[in-house]
């Protein structure tokens, strides 16, 4: 099956915004061998499941345990889902919960919901926030599912200290275990002990394994972003499908078939070579707007690295990625992009189909100067504005590349996110750095640890 996206480069090239802004014909010429050697290597790792993101679409028993535990809490009738995870724990719900949930959800009634419970996903550990999210939702009426594939994330852990004895009060030490899920790595028979897996016996929690290989912002498709997905009704099976549709064109070494590969060339060529140290990405859509949030985290936690795959040191590598908006962001970044410094490659995500129109009404009389809203709809607006945004960025020699999804589903957000963690994986080796950890991230948290113990 063909992907249903479309991927334009047009605006990103030298002919549209010149040879010092945009890619050349020559550019990638010179790329070609890296790129093959890149593919080369990805396909090898992708064979030996050094990294499993890859082929999660494929993983028919996981899917089955995910589907049989969701039914089996769906069951149960619980009003609130809250699950306490962050960063890849969090962002990749969030993107499929905006992207595929009606607007408002949680502020709709049950009946409004299909039966589905309201969705709060606590990815920080701002005591206020927190507080509130209790408050709101009754330990004896909600679900806790708790994901962290280490099990040692801080910020999880204190949120699940709080949530099980909040429970314990509210349900007794024995029940505990019909309002809490785990979500975390595959126990360790060695000497490192995983906390989640001490909690998950301590309560006899039902709990859905995070593959060793996957890490957590490459986890969407994985039980970490499936399970609450399912609970909440969101067809994870055409997810899935999604990602197989673009998991076909993916695996080709060809740029004109591959778009996640043309997506990290154009990156990694105008950062290296056109001085674009910054990646917009730039929703016109508000379905997608989380997509960039996720995006930000896979980018820069990715790419972002002191070291080189070679043994190079202080190769200090990386995009810069920002988020958008549009059209809100038109009012607010888009000056800076047109007129301030030429250091973005601007992607701009559109939607060809919106669900609904919106038709915009004629005025009163002697309004004046609405002529070219009147009888169009809302959609229309925003798709125009969208064309014109990436006009002035051309006429400005501001490089964008164009992905258009046909509309917001679950097969298409599937191979939308797909195609991403794709190209990230690319991007990472014609940087020159390892995709898949993140050292200094690791730094912060014995930091952490170190303040935390200095006194209460």
């Amino acid at each position: 099956m063909n992907p249903a996206l479309r991927l334009d480069l047009s605006r990103a090239r030298s002919a549209a915004v010149g040879a010092a802004h945009g890619i050349t014909p020559k550019d990638l010429r010179t790329l070609a061998p890296d790129l093959a050697k890149a593919h080369a290597g990805l396909l090898a790792d992708r064979r030996a499941a050094k990294y499993g993101f890859f082929d999660l679409h494929n993983d028919h028993a996981m899917l089955r345990e995910v589907q049989a535990l969701a039914k089996e809490c769906a069951a149960e009738g619980h009003e609130n889902l809250v699950v306490l995870g962050i960063g890849g724990s969090a962002l990749g719900l969030t993107t499929l919960v905006t992207a595929l949930k009606p607007p408002y959800y949680n502020l709709l009634d049950a009946a409004q919901r299909g039966g589905r419970p309201r969705v709060f996903v606590m990815d920080n550990v701002d005591p206020v926030t927190f507080d509130g999210m209790m408050k709101l939702c009754p330990p004896e009426k909600s679900l806790f599912v708790i994901i962290s594939k280490s099990g040692g994330t801080a910020e999880t852990l204190a949120q699940a200290l709080i949530v099980f004895e909040a429970l314990e009060k509210a349900v007794g030490k024995a029940r505990v275990k019909r309002h809490a899920v785990a979500i975390t790595g595959p126990i360790d028979r060695g000497k490192t002990k995983n906390p989640i897996h001490v909690l998950r016996q301590t309560y006899g929690l039902r709990w859905l394994t995070v593959p060793a290989n996957v890490g957590g912002r490459f986890s969407v498709f994985s039980p970490v972003g499936l399970f609450p997905a399912a609970l909440l009704g969101i067809d994870i099976v055409e997810l899935l499908a999604g990602c197989r549709a673009m998991d076909g064109c993916t695996s080709s070494p060809s740029l004109a078939r591959n778009p996640a590969y043309a997506r990290a060339a154009y990156h990694f060529l105008a950062c290296r070579d056109k001085g674009k140290s910054i990646a917009v990405m730039m929703p016109y859509s508000d379905q997608l707007r989380d997509v960039s949030d996720w995006y930000r985290q896979l980018w820069a936690e990715s790419l972002g690295k002191k070291n080189g795959l070679d043994g190079r040191q202080d190769l200090f590598a990386g995009q810069t990625p920002v988020k958008g908006l549009g059209a809100t962001d038109q009012h607010s970044q888009l000056q800076l992009y047109l007129e301030g410094p030429n250091d973005k490659l601007i992607t701009l995500l559109s939607v060809r189909r919106f669900a609904t129109v919106l038709p915009i009404p004629k005025g009163p009389k002697g309004l004046g100067g609405v002529d070219y809203l009147e009888g169009r709809t809302m959609a229309r607006l925003l798709q125009a504005e969208c064309n014109a945004t990436a006009d002035a960025l051309r006429a400005a020699q501001r490089p964008v590349v164009r992905v258009e999804l046909p509309e917001v589903r679950e097969h298409t957000l599937g191979q939308l996110l797909y195609m991403l963690e794709v190209e990230t994986a690319m991007a990472g080796r014609l940087f020159g750095v390892d995709a898949f950890d993140q050292p200094a991230v690791e730094a912060i948290k014995v930091y952490t640890r170190q303040y935390m113990r200095r006194g209460k």
